[in-house]
């Protein structure tokens, strides 16, 4: 399940400002030559076992031609690999010492799986991961004062730069000569840093050694900046090659796959984004959004534009290219596919994030936003799955950030009665993330004094109270802060309905006190949360104003009565009674 754009983590940064690998490569990448050709081997012989109705290999007539060509495969990938592998390796016992045994040592870098033939982007991010890794762990070591491990580490590291020049100088275009320059910076400071470390291993007198500690430091960071400004530069030429080729290509092929790789580049990290907005590539896929010829292609092209739209730079293009204007075109155009119009929603959720400043200066986006706002609570109406549903929901609730008077057009779409029956939908709203674009909606609609009757004329009040139980399935932290959100919002949808005294009436009926004293005393029951406890204490504050009789004594004198801070700390350091 998707979760919703404009709410995402941002991206750890490395040295040089490149974090653009992730945990998961990392694991791919860590995996050593004969293991990883054993646990391929292994990996084939269970995907051939493990065959539909119980069947066993010894029982299927398997053609020994593709048995033959799957074990090639394998030891032909495992020989590329060791290739790569032993390469650094070597080279540290040539120049320096024998790989150390310390605890440690089992966690070196080696670069397993290396890229294929003629593929310069797939080099230049496994490169430059491992590079940016050791630069982070030789300034972890040299905080420590490890001089061994410095000086070995980097070694390898002016390995991996040499490597990593080389290779790429085989297979790409012709080096411009800034590169060659940056290029020339970045080796002759790798070859410094060997040269001072190596130094460093002589050196007894500690004063000595702290003054050459800042001059390694001080070569360490500028080797960081030179690589950092070769990977920039490397990496926009091959997305301007990227760029060129969608905007030159009539071939639905060719415009597919360099699409896809303009994708598998946007989840690099924030820094990539950047490139490709500069480069042009929100007018490229923009311009494949408008050919009707590539209509096939408008859910991949979409999918990657709500990607590079988490940057500023992307934002500014989009709108330069009118695309809010080819957005609603998409949304409101019924012989569009839900997959395409479920993508849109996905741009306009991610452009209008209230988590992103820039986004609020989106003034193209006002002139639209009465279609796009109709559009997606019919594509919420309409939805046939969760994740369409999450998208299109998780749009509105952004918009209702956006602009004070899209609560009024969603109040006049009847889009209370539309959210209300989704949640009874399991197919439809099944997860919190879900409930939370819906009871943000509510909470932002709730300033409407209209909004009040709506809400209990489709047994809204029932459905807050049952977003206060809001409770995670998984226990993953992601899951756990979408159920504090929820619980969250539902009382502070509570708290503002609460104004018609026919709500708080409702609301008493139905235990809502009770619930909220329950949340505000058990810490386990709104996860420890503060937010959560400070919106509970207002709503029992604003029910207990309307119905005071709901409340026991203690409950009134520790938990209404005080000031608000008083109760808040006097809940926030409760201690629970197991007894």
């Amino acid at each position: 399940m998707r979760r919703p754009p404009g709410n995402g983590e941002a991206a750890s940064e490395g040295i040089g400002g490149w974090g653009l690998w992730g945990r998961q490569e990392a694991r791919r990448l860590g995996c050593a030559g004969h293991d990883h050709c054993r646990q391929a081997l292994l990996q084939i012989g269970i995907n051939m076992m493990a065959l539909p109705g119980g069947r066993h290999l010894d029982s299927i007539p398997l053609p020994g031609q593709r048995l033959h060509l799957m074990q090639v495969d394998s030891v032909q990938r495992w020989m590329e690999d060791l290739k790569l592998m032993t390469e650094c390796e070597c080279m540290c016992v040539l120049q320096a010492k024998p790989i150390s045994l310390e605890e440690d040592a089992q966690s070196d870098l080696i670069l397993a799986g290396g890229p294929g033939p003629g593929d310069p982007l797939q080099l230049l991010l496994k490169r430059g991961w491992v590079i940016s890794t050791e630069l982070r762990r030789i300034g972890q070591k040299l905080a420590q004062d490890r001089w061994a491990r410095v000086h070995s580490m980097s070694v390898r590291l002016t390995c991996h730069a040499r490597s990593m020049v080389s290779e790429y100088s085989a297979v790409s275009r012709s080096s411009s000569q800034e590169m060659g320059q940056i290029e020339k910076l970045l080796m002759e400071k790798c070859s410094e840093l060997s040269v001072v470390t190596e130094r460093c291993l002589q050196v007894e007198n500690e004063h000595v050694l702290k003054s050459m500690k800042a001059c390694v430091s001080e070569t360490l960071s500028t080797l960081g900046q030179h690589f950092g400004q070769l990977l920039e530069l490397a990496l926009t030429r091959e997305v301007q090659a990227l760029v060129r080729k969608i905007n030159a290509s009539d071939n639905i092929y060719t415009t597919e796959s360099t699409t896809g790789n303009l994708f598998s580049l946007t989840q690099e990290g924030a820094p990539l984004c950047r490139i490709i907005a500069k480069e042009g590539g929100v007018v490229a896929l923009f311009k494949v959004c408008r050919q009707d010829s590539f209509r096939c292609l408008y859910p991949q092209a979409l999918r990657t534009l709500a990607s590079i739209c988490c940057v500023e730079e992307g934002v500014h293009q989009l709108e330069k290219v009118d695309g809010v204007l080819c957005l609603a075109d998409i949304l409101t155009d019924d012989s569009h596919s839900e997959a395409t119009r479920a993508e849109a929603a996905a741009v306009v959720a991610q452009v209008t994030s209230p988590h992103l400043p820039f986004t609020q200066h989106l003034g193209s986006f006002l002139e639209s936003m009465e279609e796009i706002v109709t559009a997606l609570v019919k594509l919420c109406q309409e939805a046939s799955s969760g994740e369409v549903f999450l998208l299109a929901s998780a749009a509105l609730a952004n918009i209702t950030f956006f602009d004070t008077m899209a609560c009024e057009m969603l109040l006049q779409l009847n889009a209370i009665r539309v959210l209300l029956e989704a949640c009874s939908d399991k197919q439809r709203v099944d997860t919190p993330y879900t409930r939370d674009q819906i009871v943000t909606i509510l909470a932002n609609m709730s300033v409407l004094e209209q909004c009040a009757s709506d809400i209990i004329q489709e047994n809204g009040v029932q459905l807050i109270m049952d977003m206060l139980s809001e409770k995670p399935r998984s226990g993953t932290p992601a899951e756990v802060a979408a159920c504090e959100r929820v619980q969250q919002k539902a009382a502070v949808t509570l708290a503002r309905l609460s104004r018609d005294p026919a709500v708080a009436r409702e609301a008493v009926r139905l235990s809502c006190m009770s619930r909220l004293i329950e949340l505000c005393r058990s810490p386990s029951e709104r996860n420890s949360s503060d937010a959560v406890l400070v919106a509970c204490l207002a709503a029992l504050r604003r029910l207990a104003g309307v119905c005071p009789e709901g409340l026991q004594d203690s409950d009134f004198q520790q938990l209404v009565q005080p000031r608000l801070v008083d109760s808040f700390l006097l809940c926030s350091n409760m201690e629970e009674s197991f007894v």
